[in-house]
């Protein structure tokens, strides 16, 4: 019994950035621990749906590759994404962390700054890019709220600020230790107001090298549908060719017009 209260005193000591940082572990270990870790690539293969007012506005056959990059890269966001669309990828867009480009059998049209600045924000303050690239960074918090009910799964809520003051909320299934849905707030200009932006994960299966991914990605803005990725299959660690996240050489140029 004294043994007991001992351990329930200690549990009652526990800060929330203390209980925090055992949750963060514990997502770590369930995502596939070191293998999640030390990906060096990642390539999904599926459906892509666009949405509209709640109405399917496009379906394509899409491709993503992402490749992570090293610690001491010069970039905004360390990894490079390249987003394929079509049968045989012939539309695609890049994303570097620097620029944006559109490209289509008519060249490539680079995309405006608020285009790769969504994509930074977005990429930051995404939780699997937090887990995988970002848990030494200084200023990084932990921190837990509790637990609730989220999709009808029992969750524990879970709290990451970073240095520039960017929070992100996170639910984490809490028994199985996988991200259940994700939600923070970007200002848009465009409205001079914030927008919320909300990513759901389901559909958890092991993609490789133990690494445990969700196959099915939704992602809605200010409680109206915006995408979906349903992957049909999930490749870790691929060789990618460089190429691929690059621009051809000669590719033609397209000028943004003057209004």
């Amino acid at each position: 019994m004294a043994g007991c209260a001992a351990l329930a005193t200690l549990a009652r000591a526990e800060t929330p950035q203390e209980r925090g940082r055992k949750l963060v572990s514990d997502t770590i270990h369930a995502l596939g621990g070191d293998g999640f870790r030390q990906m060096t690539t990642r390539s999904e293969t599926g459906r892509a749906y666009s949405f509209y007012r709640e109405e399917i506005n496009g379906l394509s056959i899409a491709r993503f590759y992402t490749k992570y990059l090293s610690a001491d890269a010069d970039t905004p966001v360390r990894q490079v994404q390249r987003q394929s669309f079509g049968k045989k990828e012939e539309n695609w867009v890049l994303l570097t962390g620097k620029d944006c480009w559109d490209v289509t059998f008519r060249g490539a049209r680079k995309l405006p700054e608020e285009r790769m600045q969504q994509y930074r924000d977005s990429t930051n303050r995404d939780i699997f890019y937090i887990l995988r690239m970002r848990m030494d960074e200084s200023g990084l918090i932990f921190e837990t709220r509790g637990r609730d009910v989220v999709e009808n799964q029992s969750v524990e809520i879970l709290d990451v600020v970073d240095a520039e003051n960017r929070k992100l909320t996170v639910y984490i299934n809490a028994n199985t230790h996988l991200p259940v849905k994700q939600t923070f707030q970007r200002w848009d200009n465009n409205i001079n107001d914030r927008r919320d932006e909300v990513t759901r994960f389901t559909k958890y299966r092991e993609a490789g090298n133990g690494v445990m991914w969700p196959y099915d990605v939704q992602k809605e803005r200010d409680k109206e549908r915006l995408s979906q990725l349903y992957a049909d299959k999930i490749v870790i660690g691929e060789d990618l060719k460089s190429t691929l996240f690059e621009l051809p050489p000669g590719i033609k140029i397209i000028e943004k017009k003057p209004r």
